[in-house]
């Protein structure tokens, strides 16, 4: 089960997410929720501390 990085919370198979690779150093599958993205609650890449909106 993988995580939301923006709250840590386990995201659900059946639950709406988004996942894409960091805008920066595109090694790191970067996992949110569709309640932090609506909120558009940042997260940051632990690989290279990108902050993403």
């Amino acid at each position: 089960m993988v995580v939301c990085m923006s709250c840590n919370r386990p995201i659900d198979p059946y639950e709406k997410y988004v996942k894409f690779t960091c805008f920066n150093c595109g090694e790191v599958t970067i996992w949110r929720c569709e309640k932090c993205r609506t909120f558009a609650r940042e997260v940051k890449c632990p690989k290279c501390g990108y902050t993403m909106p």
